[in-house]
């Protein structure tokens, strides 16, 4: 698989292509795969004038976890936005909060419903941190 660069200059360890799809160096494809073996998944790919390898990291975990009540704002799509298809999934959410009961033990995953959220916990943040990963931003939820 190969990846075009939209933005040009040094390769970030952590970016995110089309559909959030998050693209990761080899060493942090590395520690998250050591962190949490049997919730990510890499798939190799080639970035357009980087000779380094890169993967796609895919969370194998969907979790029903957003808690609606306490997150900022949470819209969903209605009758009235005409996309039947979409009626009562989730439109917008900002400021999200999650329901951690409903995470178990989860270390790296993606809520349901609003996929374009990548979420990981303390250990795995505080590890990508210490090995000064470039292109992480990191927001609690």
């Amino acid at each position: 698989m190969k990846l075009p660069v939209d933005v040009p200059g040094r390769a970030l360890d952590f970016s995110q292509a089309a559909f959030a799809a998050p693209v990761v160096h080899a060493r942090v494809a590395s520690a998250l795969t050591e962190l949490a073996p049997e919730e990510v998944q890499t798939l190799p790919v080639e970035i357009q004038g980087h000779p380094e390898p890169f993967f796609i990291l895919v969370a194998t975990q969907l979790i029903q976890c957003i808690d609606e009540r306490a997150s900022r704002h949470v819209r969903k799509w209605t009758p009235e936005d005409g996309r039947p298809e979409k009626l009562g999934r989730y439109r917008d959410v900002r400021g999200m909060r999650i329901d951690p009961a409903q995470v178990g033990g989860a270390k790296i995953f993606r809520p349901r419903g609003w996929a374009i959220a990548l979420i990981v916990r303390d250990d795995v943040k505080e590890a990508l941190e210490r090995m000064e990963a470039t292109g992480t931003e990191f927001e609690e939820v």
